[in-house]
């Protein structure tokens, strides 16, 4: 049996305003302007409890590592990345566009404005550097994380990926948002980041507009399908399937061997339950295959 209508609460989601694009700007005071909306409606997303956060932000921390990896000039995408990561045995190390995922998935779940936290997003960096990045930010939040982004890379011009991830937990903190919503890196082009003073400013912006309309997007398709999952939950029999499907509503994929060691569920019964949900209709399977598979919301 497949649930196929969630609760209706969710649908409250309001999307992003139809003239919120960025066709729409013909100047450069369109754009902050723009940029301005569409940060006061993903204010209201981060602020509404029925958005599962954490899996928004894990998801979007794919998203942002997909981008970083193009950056670079490295073929691998979002399937990829998830194989490198969530099918990592205990142990084993990931490959450089692992580590950039891993980085993005710290960065979604620490604190934006605790240095320690970034910390462990950005190890490579210690707390006291971070902090003199940061203290750089000036100006409107887009601003301070174009500011921010500019000197970090200006010290290291290889790290797009930590001026990045810092660049996002400027604009968080200067919003007032706990966590890191990735917004810059999936909205940015690869010639943005080479750009300096009022031009990245306004590429910032710009990207802000471009990616916020597909998170909020995002977010209401989450919320519907994490909904579901938690309609069909009281059906679900297993003893640790509560701690499952906590899993579910705070990772974009989770292996069925993370069950067993997250959940205390035996490896036939993690794989009982996730195929149980997929017939619910509450999970999908994320690769395709008969084997090595990922499941998610």
């Amino acid at each position: 049996m497949v649930i196929k209508d969630p609760p209706a609460f969710t649908d409250n989601i309001a999307p992003m305003p139809g003239w919120v694009a960025p066709a729409r700007a013909e100047t450069d005071e369109d754009v902050v302007f723009l940029a301005g909306a569409t940060l006061a409606t993903l204010h209201l997303v981060v602020s509404r409890a029925e958005v599962p956060q954490a899996l928004l932000r894990d998801r979007l921390a794919l998203s942002a590592a997909e981008a970083c990896v193009t950056y670079m000039g490295r073929s691998e995408r979002a399937a990829d990345l998830r194989d490198e990561v969530h099918l990592l045995r205990a142990g084993d190390q990931p490959g450089p566009a692992g580590v950039i995922f891993q980085h993005w998935r710290r960065a979604g779940t620490v604190r934006a404005g605790t240095l320690k936290s970034l910390h462990k997003a950005m190890p490579n960096f210690e707390p006291e550097q971070i902090a003199i990045w940061l203290d750089t930010a000036r100006g409107g939040p887009v601003a301070q994380a174009a500011t921010v982004f500019e000197t970090v890379l200006a010290a290291h011009p290889r790290a797009e990926t930590a001026a990045l991830i810092l660049a996002e937990a400027a604009l968080a903190r200067a919003l007032g948002w706990p966590h890191i919503l990735p917004l810059l890196a999936t909205g940015l082009r690869s010639r943005d980041l080479r750009t300096t003073g009022d031009v990245l400013r306004l590429a910032c912006h710009r990207a802000v507009v471009a990616s916020g309309r597909g998170v909020v997007q995002m977010a209401a398709d989450l919320s519907r399908r994490a909904a579901l999952l938690q309609a069909v939950a009281p059906k679900l029999r297993a003893k640790t399937a509560p701690a499952a499907v906590a899993q579910f509503l705070s990772r974009d994929a989770v292996a069925p061997a993370a069950l067993t060691a997250g959940a205390g569920m035996s490896d036939r019964a993690a794989r009982r339950l996730c195929d149980r949900l997929v017939d619910l209709g509450a999970v999908r399977e994320l690769t395709g295959r008969d084997s090595f598979r990922l499941y998610g919301v």
